[in-house]
């Protein structure tokens, strides 16, 4: 799942990135969803930023690695509890109907069952909840073939990795009974170059982004799909 992309997540080092989380988050409070659950949290960064925001919010991340299933602190962030499940990479430990939101933030690429895991996000959504999905890579990015072309990771390298474009990730979902309200490409450039100068910078080069992922035609090789969705 996504919790060991996060969990391992180069990416909080880097001043454009962490301007996407807070853009995320700042999105996420302004609908004030009610119960949100962050469905591979990693780290817990979003968790965080969300709570910071007043949210009601519980984590939750997939790690075969850990000793046994149970929530325990997030070691970054130890006033937050993460439910961490070691055994089944699909069912998730809460009743059904119990969130009105939940947010997969670079999760859904990497589950090992898809249509398994949105049936399971079904069941656990309140009928009407929302589905955020940040962070899908999209299959044409420019930087993703650059990345293949340079012997770097890419999106697909790994046994479970997945990408998705507009189309097949608006299908994805709605095989499930999603109704897709938001779909969009999203990112232009690259958001984990590092130093002082990207740092001091940030501010206008995240406008940059935004407004480039708004061409059409240029957002086509965009890094990122971007959906927003109502569970039935």
């Amino acid at each position: 799942m996504g919790g060991h992309r996060r969990a391992n997540d180069v990416n909080l080092q880097h001043a454009l990135q962490l301007r996407e989380y807070e853009a995320i988050a700042d999105r996420i409070a302004a609908d004030a969803p009610g119960r949100l659950l962050d469905w591979g949290c990693g780290f817990g960064y979003m968790t965080a930023l969300m709570r910071e925001r007043g949210l009601d919010v519980r984590a939750f991340d997939f790690r075969p690695e850990v000793d046994a299933s149970g929530p325990r602190a997030l070691t970054k962030y130890p006033d937050i509890e993460v439910y961490v499940e070691r055994d089944d990479p699909v069912g998730l430990p809460y009743d059904d109907d119990a969130f009105d939101a939940v947010l997969s933030c670079g999760v859904l690429e990497h589950v090992s069952d898809p249509d398994g895991s949105l049936e399971e996000l079904k069941r656990v959504l309140r009928p009407g909840g929302t589905f955020y999905v940040y962070k899908l890579p999209n299959r044409w990015s420019y930087l993703e073939a650059i990345a293949r072309a340079g012997g770097l990771y890419y999106h697909g390298a790994w046994e479970h990795d997945r990408v998705y474009d507009v189309a097949s990730a608006a299908t994805l979902l709605g095989r499930h009974g999603f109704a897709v309200h938001e779909l969009r490409r999203a990112n232009m450039l690259p958001l984990t170059v590092g130093g002082q100068a990207v740092g001091r910078a940030a501010g206008p080069l995240w406008r940059l982004n935004t407004g480039l992922a708004q061409v059409p035609g240029l957002n086509g090789l965009a890094t990122n799909v971007e959906l927003i969705a109502t569970a039935p």
